[in-house]
């Protein structure tokens, strides 16, 4: 930025003799020869470090010029310097300074003396155009501050509302899927008596027509008997599902090798009719609903045996982890939640990966129903009941060879409370 000094004097030689001394410094010089003519230039350039402005001028002397100027709100902040060749006395001397007057430069000029005073009020012309830039910057972040502030309101009211839409929503869904739940579970325990007569009599009408010739009827009837066995067992998956969101069980420790023994006793008559081998590696105790692990372990090991190949041994093989869960922290650290992962392995029939996250869906079957009987609901069952304990569940698989399913339970006990 390059400071305007304005230098008015009636005398060209005393404006050319300031502007050799200013010149080299390297301001922008304005000269002026007249009261009248300053007043001119400031209508229009008001950018002024400083004045030196002559005392003695016709017309319009210095001190009536300068008063004149400072009657202007804009001008009112460019600082003064008369020069003259006359001693006033004090009392001329306070009239120039109540004019405007901020110094007093003595003629002859000392060139030395005329370069230290216009460099300290050009000095300060230049801090105040920082400090007036500074200030409308600050004016400016103050402006967008305002305006960011204003919008983050706007936004976290906004943000509020949504978050009570959702609450409400999430609200309405618990309870619709609730009373879907009780529907499901009053609905399937209703079916179960009239699908109990449909079999009692077709028992009856098969064992009246055994000894007859007549082999449709016979076909009919066992047919009638297959049906209503599968519908059966659709009923009772059904029922058991429901039971999971209907019914609420308390947590306790629970040894997880009595629960997989017992499930291996109730599934005894399958593992010795395909001949399977299960080798069982020891297993953690765990806080979990002990009612629930039952059926879970039930429906993993029976798909391993259900989908197995036609030939060949069957092989099964469960064995558990530990490691660090989503809340788990770095390394595993001690009083933060880990996770026991449980993986149930087979040799069987296995899956295309793809179909990984869509087998735990409802009524969901890879292979045709004529070729392995199922309903389509243990696995949904089983990620129902992992995801009531806070857990997780998986699933990995190749065609033709195998698959293995992971259960990730919490380690870390949690409240005794109803889920």
């Amino acid at each position: 930025m390059q400071p305007k000094i304005l230098l008015v004097d009636d005398r060209e030689d005393n404006l050319l003799s300031m502007e050799t001394v200013l010149e080299p410094d390297g301001y922008r010089l304005v000269k002026a020869n007249s009261g009248r003519q300053v007043l001119k230039i400031l209508l229009s350039d008001f950018d002024f470090a400083l004045i030196l402005m002559d005392v003695q001028m016709p017309n319009l002397n210095g001190f009536e010029t300068a008063s004149l100027i400072y009657e202007r709100e804009k001008l009112k902040h460019i600082p003064i310097i008369f020069i003259t060749a006359n001693n006033y006395g004090e009392e001329n001397i306070f009239k120039g300074y109540r004019a405007g007057a901020v110094d007093y430069i003595y003629k002859p000029v000392n060139p030395d003396l005329l370069r230290a005073k216009v460099l300290v009020f050009v000095d300060l012309y230049r801090k105040n155009h920082r400090l007036i830039a500074q200030e409308q910057k600050l004016v400016a972040i103050n402006k967008n501050l305002e305006l960011e502030i204003h919008e983050r309101k706007a936004s976290e009211a906004k943000v509020t509302e949504l978050n009570r839409q959702l609450l409400e929503n999430i609200a309405r869904l618990e309870t619709a899927n609730k009373d879907l739940d009780l529907f499901a579970f009053m609905a399937s325990h209703d079916l179960q008596a009239p699908l109990r007569k449909i079999r009692m009599f077709s028992d009856r009408l098969l064992l009246n027509y055994k000894e007859l010739p007549d082999k449709d009827t016979q076909l009919y009837l066992e047919r009638i008997q297959q049906v209503s066995k599968r519908m059966q067992d659709l009923i009772n998956d059904i029922l058991r599902f429901s039971k999971i969101s209907v019914e609420k069980e308390t947590l306790e420790e629970v040894d997880l090798n009595i629960v997989i023994q017992d499930v291996l006793s109730e599934l005894e008559v399958s593992i010795l009719d395909k001949g399977a081998k299960i080798t069982v590696e020891p297993l953690p105790i765990l806080t979990v609903n002990t009612i629930l692990m039952g059926p879970l372990f039930s429906n993993l090991i029976g798909n391993a045996l259900k989908y197995s190949k036609k030939k060949g041994i069957p092989m099964i093989r469960i064995h558990s982890e530990l490691s660090g869960g989503p809340d788990a922290g770095v390394n595993g650290k001690e009083g933060e939640m880990r996770y026991c992962r449980i993986y149930v392995e087979d040799n069987g029939i296995g899956f295309d990966q793809k179909y990984a996250e869509q087998i735990f869906d409802m009524f969901r079957r890879l292979v045709p129903s004529a070729e392995y009987e199922g309903t389509g609901i243990g696995l949904a069952l089983c990620k129902k009941i992992v995801e009531k304990h806070r857990g997780f569940i998986s699933a990995r698989g190749k065609p033709d060879e195998g698959s293995v399913f992971v259960v990730s339970l919490p380690v870390k006990p949690l409240k005794k409370e109803a889920i």
